[in-house]
């Protein structure tokens, strides 16, 4: 299908939308916007959600009951299974990923088995089955990290963690696949996301769920290193925009254009929660910690009408809220997880 066409099923109230990881925390609040129609673009789309539902993947995260959603539970490396869920599918958006970096540090193979053969695994499977776009959702931890200025999409990749380096791999091979096959593929690449139903093992969760709790925070090393934080709503909006307008082949930073270091953003996160600094624990730093990371996001602005519309402060309201007053999500997976 042209591009063209893809845009034209893409304003068509039937389009057929393939989402990977759809049960995770950004794949989620996705389909979510899918389905309660916030992007003019989809109106009315019917969504498949395949998701392995491993220890971050939450059916709890999608409606229970929705005519437009198909839920099936599964494995983006089993081709057999994509052999039989991708026909009459328009595109497919990526998610699906080992994702956390403590993790990668602790066991790598994990991270390359699924985000390095499983995403070849499901191209392969999409131009098997005529997929119109791929739109595969990367990270901003490719580029490795940066002292001054911002990372333009065409900077160079220089992973640090294993997980950044899985998903470098990632990246490289979707764009192989539009060079090599021709396939409609898109890239894009976030900054740090927070929001609603992220798993808490992440920072703004973690802190949030043990603060209110009583618990202490651990904060890595000086608290020094600085991150762009963007709101999940305002991430899913970009890869939207990135699917229905982005150029094949090209690659699109998505961020929040708000920089913090992490002590900053302790400090925020304790007021917010209504706790002083004594409950702030010092921990020996990450192993390869990046320092910084920077977005320009002056490509998706510029081509695609992008900007972030949630303000650090109101999203950090907003998220204390959520996790306040959904104990009932939260707290079983503090507990498997043993956090």
């Amino acid at each position: 299908m042209t591009l063209d066409g893809v845009l034209e099923r893409l304003h068509s109230p039937v389009v057929q939308i393939f989402v990977t990881g759809g049960a995770g925390f950004i794949g989620s609040a996705y389909v979510r916007a899918l389905l309660q129609d916030e992007y003019a673009g989809a109106a009315g789309a019917k969504v498949t959600v395949l998701d392995l539902l491993s220890y971050s993947g939450n059916r709890a995260n999608l409606p229970v009951s929705d005519s437009r959603l198909r839920f099936v539970q599964g494995d983006i490396s089993d081709s057999d299974l994509l052999r039989s869920l991708l026909p009459g599918h328009d595109v497919i958006v990526h998610f699906a990923a080992e994702s956390h970096v403590d993790r990668s540090i602790s066991g790598a193979v994990p991270f390359v088995a699924t985000n390095v053969l499983g995403t070849q695994i499901l191209l392969d499977a999409a131009r098997s089955a005529g997929i119109g776009r791929f739109v595969h959702v990367s990270t901003d931890e490719v580029y490795g990290s940066i002292d001054t200025g911002s990372w333009t999409e065409s900077w160079p990749l220089a992973p640090n963690s294993p997980y950044a380096a899985s998903k470098a791999g990632s990246d490289l091979l979707a764009l192989a696949a539009h060079r090599t096959h021709g396939m409609d593929v898109v890239v894009t690449r976030c900054s740090n996301n927070y929001g609603p139903h992220q798993f808490p093992e992440k920072v703004i969760p973690l802190f949030v769920t043990n603060l209110l709790d009583g618990r202490k925070v651990p904060l890595y090393g000086d608290g020094g290193n600085v991150r762009d934080w963007l709101h999940v709503s305002d991430h899913c909006r970009g890869i939207q925009l990135a699917l229905e307008k982005g150029r094949p082949g090209e690659v699109y930073n998505i961020g929040g254009g708000t920089e913090l270091s992490n002590r900053d953003l302790t400090g925020l996160l304790l007021e917010a929660c209504g706790a002083d600094w004594d409950m702030v624990h010092p921990v020996a730093d990450r192993k390869g910690h990046d320092r910084r990371y920077s977005l320009d996001i002056t490509k998706i602005q510029d081509e695609l009408g992008y900007a972030p519309r949630v303000a650090l402060p109101e999203g950090l309201t907003t998220t204390v809220t959520w996790y306040r007053e959904n104990r009932q999500w939260w707290e079983p997976l503090k507990s498997r997880a043993g956090l």
